[in-house]
């Protein structure tokens, strides 16, 4: 599937383990970048090959590219269940982790045809709702998602997530196949 950004033609492909270093390297690029805005998210250094390559035999991550053989323009995790955040639910839902964005590369408004192609791959894989969540003080990530769509239907106060951390967390969710 490409879509287009200015001109520029966005591709996805499922990652696989030459991707690890690349997923690291993303990861703690958009960590930096949170950094040096004040937004007290995600810390470099903290994911590295073992988590993603959990995230590759668990679920689905997916990569971003400017054209199918172009630089990495960003990556996103797919997950069918989310425990630490939701509780059991029935299988309704895809949930979106970690997307990111390569600040050098990636054109302005690639986070939201990252977003989007994970909808429809939700919503091709016969799930109505794609939800995700962001940290309960990050009301810059909130406003991002809720002006992408996204409505909060209910926070997590002590979500247990990577490392052992527990957090609080908002949730958030879009209803696809209705527009």
């Amino acid at each position: 599937m490409t879509n287009t950004i200015s001109s520029l033609p966005m591709s996805f492909r499922q990652a696989d383990e030459s991707d690890l270093s690349e997923l690291v390297r993303l990861r703690d690029a958009a960590a930096h970048w949170q950094i040096e805005r004040g937004i007290d998210q995600w810390k470099p250094g903290e994911l590295g090959r073992s988590h993603f390559r959990t995230r590759l035999h668990d679920g689905e991550v997916w990569i971003a590219t400017l054209g199918p053989e172009g630089p990495t323009a960003g990556a996103w995790e797919l997950w069918w269940d989310d425990l630490p955040a939701w509780g059991e639910q029935p299988p309704v839902a895809g949930y979106v982790h970690r997307l990111m964005v390569d600040r050098v590369t990636a054109p302005s408004g690639a986070g939201l045809i990252m977003l989007a192609e994970a909808e429809r791959r939700i919503f091709v894989a016969g799930r109505a709702i794609c939800r995700l969540d962001c940290l309960a003080n990050n009301t810059r990530l909130r406003r991002y998602y809720e002006d992408a769509g996204y409505t909060v239907v209910g926070e997590q106060p002590s979500k247990n997530g990577d490392g052992g951390k527990s957090y609080g967390v908002t949730l958030l969710e879009k209803h696809l196949g209705a527009e």
